[in-house]
């Protein structure tokens, strides 16, 4: 009985472990310059807060989404929340540049928690269950991205000490960290094999490269040795690395998850989304800040003024979408969901960018682009979940993931540069076109995202409606019938065996008896 009871909590102890992950990604962009002015550093030294953090998560969430499957969920899971605890607490102390940036490194592994808690909700949850719960976390990193903006904005409007985020995420930490070891359940490990540690080294390196091109090219110069000496480097390791991976026996990555084409069109779709979500997260809180007298725009908003009056009704939006999502990825498919979204964020971009001269203008395109990206990140997931078996599902979404986190620094990169180009004549203040063309920018990769996904990957003729189910036995798939992905399912499911074709001689009747798992309302209903 009290199992059952802590298992009624498994998702909303989830839903605040991702929270948290969201929080802690945003959570210092709008005090960058109050912690550069109380450090006494500049902003390219103090940048590195930022840069520190998205470089530990994008080389750490696949390792680690790897190591889960070998070692155990819970335990790594629990894990990871230790290692932010610390990091978290060390940022609390920090009074110094070098302290806080390795306290943020920390902090970067937190972007792990998402795959594995995607993989905990499929290990533990009902199909009928699964889609919901999947909608519900993931939206959560989609309106908690804009709640740390907000967070921080409160908590540091008036120039305040800015540890005092830093202690709110560690007592957030240690919540998750408490309610996760009570409530989730220890599992057998679901994979096997070792570590591919020169695989590990491979990812790591190409990351670590390419992301430092975008992260430091506006101070460098794009045109830059540096710069383009990081970028050919890492493309040229990662592509090194995809072809060890494809002869590894046991590859952290396995390339069918990366490439493959019933999954690839998702993780594009995830960079453009995390693309679009910073250019709208940056932009907005760039644009209301400006002085209109100087400016010729904005309106002068203070932080707190610019968290709680522009930016708080688009994370009350960005929730409301999270509750929702759920039931509408049920009733109409995560593929037909994601495309109605980027219609309704494209709108909101458009909006921004030729009308924003009122208050109510900027809010309302605020909360068009949150609602769109709350449901995008609902409905990733979902889309990954049911291309992939079972044992693949963490390393997967780990690397949609990392998709985002891409996007998102290539997203901050371009705007900088562009805000820096683009000035009022004799002032360093961005002029008016430059958030015209950030805003035109967010449009056009909102819908190439919603395009990717509406026309990815569409099932062959004749095979409308018919998804995998995975067999926890052998991992093949027999084909089911149910609404969750079927319009927008791929007739080639990624899985270990040649198009997830069920064994040779199955029956219809064996195949509808296997464990399933139909990511939707289950084929009974």
């Amino acid at each position: 009985m009290e199992r059952e009871r802590f298992s009624r909590l498994l998702l909303p102890v989830m839903c605040l472990v991702v929270m948290l992950v969201a929080v802690l990604q945003t959570l210092v962009v709008p005090i960058i310059g109050t912690i550069g002015d109380q450090l006494g550093v500049g902003t390219t030294a103090v940048s590195w807060l930022i840069t520190a953090n998205l470089l530990a998560a994008a080389t750490s969430t696949p390792v680690l989404a790897r190591v889960a499957d070998l070692y155990g969920k819970r335990r790594v899971l629990l894990g990871i929340l230790l290692v932010v605890l610390v990091g978290s607490l060390l940022a609390a102390l920090a009074s110094s540049l070098p302290l806080l940036v390795a306290a943020r490194v920390l902090q970067g592994f937190s972007y792990g928690l998402f795959p594995i808690g995607i993989a905990v909700l499929r290990d533990e949850l009902a199909p009928g269950k699964l889609t919901g719960a999947m909608g519900l976390l993931s939206g959560t990193m989609g309106f908690g991205g804009c709640f740390g903006i907000v967070l921080a904005g409160v908590l540091v409007s008036d120039g305040s000490d800015f540890h005092r985020v830093f202690w709110l995420s560690a007592a957030v930490t240690l919540c998750a960290l408490a309610g996760a070891a009570l409530v989730i359940p220890s599992r057998p490990p679901t994979g096997s094999g070792t570590i591919d540690w020169i695989g590990v080294v491979g990812l790591s390196t190409g990351l670590v490269l390419v992301l430092l091109a975008l992260a430091e090219g506006v101070r460098w110069g794009w045109g830059s040795p540096a710069t383009i000496g990081c970028a050919a480097g890492g493309i040229l390791v990662l592509i090194g690395w995809y072809l060890w991976e494809r002869r590894a026996e046991h590859p952290v990555v396995a390339p069918r998850l990366v490439a493959a084409r019933a999954v690839l069109p998702t993780h594009l779709a995830a960079v453009l989304i995390g693309m679009a979500m910073f250019a709208m997260f940056l932009g907005a809180s760039f644009f209301v800040q400006a002085p209109r007298a100087a400016a010729g725009y904005g309106f002068g908003a203070t932080v707190l003024e610019a968290a709680l009056v522009y930016l708080l009704p688009g994370a009350v939006f960005g929730v409301l979408a999270s509750a929702v999502s759920g039931r509408l990825v049920g009733r109409f498919t995560a593929r037909r969901v994601l495309t109605a979204a980027s219609a309704v964020g494209v709108a909101g971009f458009v909006l921004f960018a030729l009308a924003h001269d009122h208050t109510w203008q900027v809010i309302l395109a605020i909360v068009l682009v949150n609602t769109f990206v709350s449901l995008a990140f609902a409905c990733l997931p979902s889309l990954i979940v049911a291309e992939v078996p079972p044992q693949d599902t963490g390393v997967a979404n780990s690397i949609n993931s990392i998709g985002r986190s891409v996007g998102s620094s290539i997203s901050s990169a371009l705007l900088a540069t562009l805000l820096a180009a683009i000035t009022v004549t004799g002032t360093d203040v961005p002029s008016e076109t430059a958030f015209v063309v950030a805003f035109a920018f967010g449009a056009v990769t909102t819908a190439l995202a919603g395009l990717l996904v509406a026309l990815g990957n569409r099932p062959a003729r004749g095979r409308q409606g018919v998804i995998p189910v995975w067999s926890s036995s052998t991992g093949a798939s027999a084909p089911s019938k149910g609404p969750s992905e079927a319009p927008g399912r791929s007739a080639d499911p990624v899985d270990d065996h040649a198009h997830a074709r069920p064994p040779r001689g199955a029956t219809a009747e064996s195949r509808a008896s296997s464990p399933a798992l139909t990511c939707g309302r289950s084929a009974e209903n």
